[in-house]
């Protein structure tokens, strides 16, 4: 019996007794319910033009249409063509599930962790600088500088396993370096729970299977050219699913209308160069500007000096990249209280505090969880359920890493605009002149393009910080006299004060808390009852094992 010839993926063929039948273009493997695909029809040993045609092979008006054609043209019985469709029909049907299959398999292999590999990884997780040594290990992946922002990072993708995971938006100007971050961040986390992408289609994230994506993190190198999919991204962060109703056809040629669903929730990390991003994205993300300095500059130089001169450990880079891997695939899912939620006060000066506040106490949320081997597991009373808590030093960090960011939402100027006024205060005595200084005297100090220039110019003096004292716009344009402002460094210095009063308010509550603790209770004990109060009786080392540090059996 013939068989489909798919040596050539693009030109699949098959050969009948008297008839040829190729397929230019393949058959595409999205969408089982159709078949549409180009067909060219000949006959064997014979000088007739062969009858190319496109067609759902799954609509049987378009084949019985398609086969009186190519009967009419080749001068053969309608049986013979019907017989050879009908066998290639079912070819391509197992070809197309064979390489499904192939695609499937192609999916990274899960790892199973070794016991003495799950014991190191339980051991680094419960190291008592955690933190400390999590940054330090990322700066030896081959990261240079960028410590919060990669902690930020790392933090925000190890949250993909909690109910609601961070997203972040990096933020800076093109050839800054984001991508190259937020890859060397994410190669380590577990390659399974990672999904990276360049581009995508406006309906591309509704043909994944139900709970295919649910806990991955999506890296999205460049938001400008994904406009298209932010709105389910949205809907998956925000209502953990997103859903779509479709129309197609059944074997028949009968339209019926399905729906598509898609479970997350999702951890979302996205690179743009746009300094302001669209509102309703910027509120349901993190947002991080990358250091764009002189020193960094000369970081990133030597480093990409060192590695080409081959005198970086590369090995140890991939064994730190392994390490922090295998201390990701052991985080358990489990449930996170914040007892300090409610001293937890944003600055007066934030702006869109109903989305910044649950942010900030997401990412509290997020720290906990992975620092949850140096937790007790502790059990609710009322439902039996499990549960960690966050401890003091968990938001201290939170607000350490944070900080900038929280400064950043209450600027009214965007983060490159704010940069450059800066550079502009520290250059005061080279640009300030009698009458103020243009643009062209910026432009001498340091490379800027003129459209650029002219933006952060408008934004400084719509703000008050600049002042234009004369000049022609259509000529030399206009002169400018700089403003001093002491508006954002006081912000600054109120923001730092109330996250230090907050701090001491948990603190407070902490110590409290642990006081009780320590209290004892006097109760009268009846005769009845003093066995529970024996420590080895069975009730009091029920008691005990109840505030355990979080564990597995298993490992992987």
């Amino acid at each position: 019996m013939p068989t489909l010839n798919s040596t050539d993926p693009n030109l699949l063929s098959y050969e009948h007794e008297l008839l040829r039948i190729e397929v230019p273009g393949g058959v595409k493997l999205e969408g089982l319910d159709r078949m549409r695909v180009t067909l060219k029809v000949e006959l064997k040993d014979s000088p007739r033009p062969p009858v190319r045609h496109n067609l759902d092979l799954y609509n049987d008006n378009q084949l019985e249409k398609f086969i009186r054609k190519v009967a009419e043209r080749l001068e053969i019985g309608t049986s013979v063509i019907a017989a050879s469709l009908s066998e290639i029909t079912t070819e391509i049907e197992h070809y197309r599930l064979e390489q499904i299959k192939l695609q499937g398999s192609e999916q990274p292999e899960v790892k199973r962790l070794t016991e003495s590999q799950y014991l190191e990884a339980k051991e680094n997780l419960m190291a008592e600088n955690l933190m400390e040594q999590t940054m330090e290990d990322l700066q030896g992946t081959g990261i240079q500088g960028e410590k919060e922002n990669g902690m930020i990072l790392l933090i925000a993708m190890s949250s993909r396993k909690l109910p609601d995971p961070l997203s972040v938006i990096c933020l800076a100007g093109s050839g800054t370096g984001k991508s190259y971050l937020m890859e060397k961040v994410a190669s380590c986390i577990p390659e399974e729970d990672a999904r990276e992408h360049t581009q995508f289609s406006g309906n591309s994230f509704y043909y994944y299977r139900r709970e295919e994506i649910r806990g991955k993190v999506f890296l999205i190198e460049d938001l400008d050219g994904a406009q298209g999919v932010l709105f389910p991204i949205r809907e998956l962060q925000t209502k953990k699913r997103i859903s779509k109703t479709v129309t197609v056809k059944d074997k028949s040629g009968q339209l019926k209308t399905i729906t598509l669903i898609v479970e997350g929730p999702v951890s979302v990390i996205g690179c743009t160069t746009r300094e302001k991003v669209y509102e309703d994205n910027a509120n349901r993300a993190i947002l991080i500007y990358l250091d764009n300095s002189t020193e960094q500059d000369e970081r990133v130089m030597d480093y990409q000096k060192q590695l080409r001169a081959g005198l970086t450990d590369r090995l140890k880079e991939k064994q730190l990249q392994e390490k922090l891997q295998d201390m990701q695939r052991i985080l358990q899912p489990v449930r996170i209280i914040n007892p300090y939620a409610p001293l937890i006060d944003l600055p007066k000066e934030i702006f869109k505090p109903r989305r910044t506040l649950p942010l900030l106490l997401s990412f509290m949320e997020a720290i906990t969880f992975y620092g949850q081997y140096q937790r007790p597991i502790k059990t609710d009373p009322k439902g039996g359920e499990t549960y960690i808590e966050t401890h003091p030093i968990d938001i201290e960090w939170a607000f350490k890493l944070l900080k900038d960011v929280l400064f950043r939402k209450s600027d009214e100027l965007s983060g490159a605009a704010r940069e450059f006024y800066r550079w502009i205060l520290s250059h005061h005595g080279q640009l300030e002149k009698k009458n103020g200084f243009y643009g062209q005297d910026v432009r001498k100090l340091c490379r800027i393009h003129p459209r650029t220039l002219n933006r952060y110019l408008l934004e400084l003096t719509e703000y008050g910080l600049l002042q234009i004292t004369g000049g022609n716009k259509y000529r030399s344009g206009y002169s400018y006299r700089i403003r001093e402002s002491k508006g954002f460094e006081q912000t600054q210095s109120s923001i730092e004060g109330q996250i230090k009063q907050v701090m001491e308010n948990v603190w407070e509550a902490y110590h409290q808390r642990e006081a009780e603790k320590q209290t004892p209770v006097k109760v009268n004990v009846s005769p009845k009852s003093k066995r529970s109060r024996d420590p080895d009786s069975k009730a009091h080392r029920k008691s005990r094992s109840v505030s355990q540090p979080l564990d597995s059996s298993m490992a992987g």
